[in-house]
């Protein structure tokens, strides 16, 4: 069966509101339409440590999350906006997969090849594109496969106040761009189930 891991990177520990749970929820009701059960994992709340390698020692939780993002077939990554650009917890992660470039299958593939990876960002400012963009080459590095309109996003209105919390609904083109997504997702991980990259 299809599986999805969504990484929340918010700054917000714990329960606390957050805009980028909000939008992963949504993409992960849109997987389930297509029968793929999410876990939604809030990595502020682990001990990542800083660095390159896949276990840093002294109660690194990155090895645990790393099962986990290997387990999945499809990746949806959610980070809010800060300063324009995606949270530090975010960067984070993607550091922490950098050691994957290292990691290959029995076949000598990178380790994460075949595997799917999707975007949802969330902010009252500027910013989204530009933390897609970084984040599809981080990814793709790795080893990720992107689908086509693999990522959504909502930012407020400019110099204005708000979350994506503070909506009363959705609103319909992130509605419709978050079934897409999840619909693009699914359809190439299925795809790499019946025949993955070549060895």
């Amino acid at each position: 069966m299809t599986s999805a891991l969504a990484l929340n990177c918010t700054l917000k520990p714990g329960d606390a509101p957050s805009s980028t749970d909000k939008i992963l929820r949504e993409v992960a009701a849109q997987l389930a339409q297509h029968d793929v059960m999410t876990e939604i994992v809030r990595v502020v709340d682990l001990a990542v440590h800083p660095g390159v390698d896949t276990d840093m020692g002294g109660g690194d939780e990155w090895p645990g999350l790393r099962a986990k993002i290997l387990a999945s077939d499809i990746l949806v990554f959610g980070t809010p906006t800060w300063v324009g650009h995606m949270s530090s917890v975010a960067q984070r992660v993607i550091e922490r997969l950098d050691a994957e470039l290292s990691e290959t299958d029995e076949e000598g593939r990178p380790i994460l090849v075949g595997k799917v990876a999707v975007v949802a960002v969330v902010g009252n400012e500027d910013g989204a594109h530009k933390i897609t963009a970084d984040l599809f080459q981080s990814l793709n590095d790795v080893g990720f496969t992107i689908p086509a309109q693999g990522a959504t996003y909502w930012n407020g209105e400019a110099m204005q106040g708000g979350d994506y919390n503070d909506l009363d609904e959705t609103p319909e083109p992130v509605a419709k761009t978050n079934a897409t997504v999840a619909a693009h997702a699914v359809h190439l991980a299925r795809l790499f189930e019946v025949s993955d990259y070549p060895a």
